[in-house]
């Protein structure tokens, strides 16, 4: 079979173009990524300098979770210095999974909910695409700026908490080494899970919000691992991570699968 990229490309960047119109839609996918990969971690980092150094003293049973390894470099840091890299490495880390999360929800929302709520769906049958390729660039448009703004999140955090920390470190102190396959292999997999999960229930929602507000249930899961994280019952380390990665993608993969066996112009068009 032989895709017809050209019309593929076109319908991905036709539907960007609605998402930078809409600022209801591209408005949450700057807020979340701000918020979670930027002024938080800030704020755990620029904590030191206004707090007593004895309030830190709660901090060693949250280092007695962290691998030898991990725990012996940081025990060899002051108070201080071991919260800024603790926070910043550690306690927020699973909080990185909600944006590729939310931002593949939220773009796959609008791309198939939104068509219903925008009474386009009847231009979807002069697209010279087949339901497959149409499928696939719906997926394509979603899932590819979600991984973009989550790389570009990571980056930013790691320029912030380094500038913020580094009069307390000396030293650059962001990312430890789990974070490169959360962000280059759990990351990419989260996405695909929310974009599998918002495109089957896309299929039965009459508007974008509908769609988004019931595929918020995926959140839970991340919450989850950050209360354990934060609680020192667990540690997602480069081990937990390529575990629960390989997962993620096999039930992401799974349930895209699924949502293309089931997809068809002429049945969207049905529910309405």
């Amino acid at each position: 079979m032989t895709w017809n990229w050209r019309a593929m490309r076109a319908m991905i960047g036709k539907d960007l173009l609605q998402v930078r119109q809409n600022k209801m839609i591209w408005l949450p996918m700057v807020i979340l990524p701000l918020l979670i990969q930027v002024i938080m971690p800030l704020v755990m980092v620029l904590l030191p300098q206004v707090a007593n150094e004895s309030e830190f003293d709660d901090l060693a049973p949250l280092l007695a979770a962290l691998p030898a390894g991990a725990r012996q470099a940081i025990e060899a840091l002051s108070m201080r210095e071991q919260w800024v890299v603790f926070a910043s490495n550690y306690l927020f880390a699973p909080m990185f999974l909600i944006v590729p999360l939310m931002v593949s929800s939220i773009l796959a929302s609008d791309s198939f909910a939104g068509e219903k709520e925008r009474h386009t769906l009847e231009a979807l049958f002069y697209t010279p695409v087949s339901d497959v390729e149409l499928y696939v660039a719906k997926l394509l448009m979603a899932w590819l700026p979600a991984i973009a703004i989550s790389v570009g999140s990571f980056v930013t955090c790691g320029i912030v908490v380094n500038a913020a920390g580094y009069g307390i470190v000396g030293r650059l102190f962001f990312p430890a080494p789990h974070w490169w396959p959360m962000v280059f292999w759990l990351a990419p997999a989260m996405s695909l899970l929310g974009l599998g999960v918002t495109v089957l229930i896309s299929s039965r929602a009459k508007t974008a919000m509908q769609a988004q507000q019931m595929g918020g249930v995926l959140v839970l899961p991340v919450v989850a691992l950050m209360a354990g994280q934060s609680a020192g019952l667990l540690f997602l380390g480069s081990g937990l991570i390529w575990g629960i990665g390989a997962l993620v993608w096999i039930i992401g993969l799974w349930l895209a699968w699924v949502g293309g066996k089931t997809f068809s112009r002429s049945a969207m068009i049905t529910r309405i």
